[in-house]
């Protein structure tokens, strides 16, 4: 197992010529200059108005449930009292009033 390693690192030590060979680049040519600023730019842009937009919306549903909960606590309540308040009256009348 030694002799196969020491044969790979002698293999390894030799300076491999690299494929392709390098070449000057001119570096103009690759990077995204005034037109892919631009566009980044307004991509940025168009992001933070989105988030902007989904933020005020998702702000806009919690108080619509925080204002749906109050009105049905509400009326579970104004039901609850007319409940109770229908428990509380006395009928003044006799129930059978041919009866004495």
């Amino acid at each position: 197992m030694h002799a196969v390693t020491a044969a790979i690192s002698r293999f390894a030590e030799a300076t491999p010529t690299p494929s392709p060979s390098p070449t000057d680049v001119d570096p103009n040519a690759v990077t995204p200059g005034v037109a892919g600023f631009v566009l980044i730019a307004i991509l940025a842009v168009v992001v933070v108005f989105l988030v902007w937009d989904m933020m005020r919306r998702i702000r806009r549903g919690r108080y619509r449930a925080e204002v749906r909960e109050e009105l049905d606590a509400e009326q579970l309540a104004a039901e609850q009292a007319d409940i109770a308040e229908r428990k509380t009256d006395v009928d003044d009348q006799d129930v059978d009033p041919g009866r004495n």
